[in-house]
């Protein structure tokens, strides 16, 4: 078994559930894996808060080093290819990596190429696997399952990681999943349904962020008229299913994909998303570096 995480669709069904299980434990418990001695370099080449400082406390948590990489102060303003600067801290010998690089499947380069282990934070529009699995945690523990459940993806769906990757392993998983937004953001890869039709029948609503250089879309919409169209209000919330659910990747945009009173709504799951991203990230890195 690799003990890379690159991307969830080289996981089993079986293996999906396992790590949920064991982040799950690492929760109700407060038992974790003792990684003392243990280094792991966090390399990120593309801004983070949640998933930069979650694997960090994560880390910690653990006992182990965490040696965080700044791309600005390194040697690539010399000039340093992205390999080369993987490899140096390979050479150090650090234990496991985490990389966020806005290059789609930045990890084909360095496979074969390095000894430690890769744990993939978030390639281009690529893969998150991570977010999926805390995705994944928070519905497991609203539900209990996931067969049966409808999950509607809202917004910046084109160019997002997070929606890729979940459309793939919550279709996998029995859940039915389903776009809405601008056409700007749709793809015929994914079946689309009119906002508030996926608003009012789905058990999970996730809303994306719209990103704020997307210049074709704010040609057509103000922040306002996007709100008003596309944006989970609180009035589509009213109209959602009894035990539905809201969550959002983040950094969330309040009073444009979701309004500002929405965010901690009793729907709302979102900060509890954050908080399963810690014990999802320590189960990636324990499956990473213990034999």
């Amino acid at each position: 078994m690799s003990k890379n995480l690159l991307a969830l669709s080289d996981l089993g069904v079986q293996e999906i559930q396992s790590m949920l299980e064991e982040a799950q434990f690492f929760r109700e418990t407060g038992l974790y894996p003792r990684l003392e001695g243990k280094v792991a370099c966090n390399l990120f080449f593309e801004s983070s808060t949640r998933t930069q400082y979650s694997f960090c406390v994560a880390q910690n948590k653990m006992g182990m080093r965490v040696v965080s990489f700044d791309p600005a102060s390194s040697s690539m303003n010399k000039g340093e290819t992205f390999y080369d600067t993987v490899k140096v801290f390979d050479s150090l010998g650090v234990d496991v990596m985490v990389i966020r690089h806005q290059e789609n499947e930045y990890y084909r380069e360095l496979l074969g190429h390095i000894r430690a282990p890769l744990v993939n934070g978030g390639d281009g529009t690529g893969n998150h696997p991570t977010q999926s699995l805390l995705d994944l945690l928070t519905i497991r523990q609203e539900f209990g399952r996931f067969e049966g459940l409808k999950v509607s993806i809202i917004g910046d769906v084109r160019y997002s990681r997070v929606a890729r990757t979940n459309y793939e392993v919550m279709r996998r998983l029995g859940m039915e999943v389903v776009i809405a937004g601008p056409e700007e953001f749709l793809t015929p890869e994914y079946p689309d349904e009119d906002v508030d039709k996926a608003i009012a029948t789905s058990d999970v609503v996730m809303m994306l962020r719209i990103q704020k250089e997307r210049q074709t879309l704010w040609q057509r919409f103000t922040e306002e008229q996007y709100h008003s169209a596309y944006g989970l209000t609180a009035e589509r919330v009213n109209k959602m299913k009894e035990k539905a659910i809201i969550l959002h990747p983040a950094p969330f945009n309040r009073g444009v994909e979701i309004a500002s009173e929405v965010v901690e709504c009793d729907k709302s799951r979102i900060f509890r998303q954050m908080e399963n991203g810690v014990f999802v990230r320590m189960a990636a890195i324990r499956r990473a570096v213990e034999d």
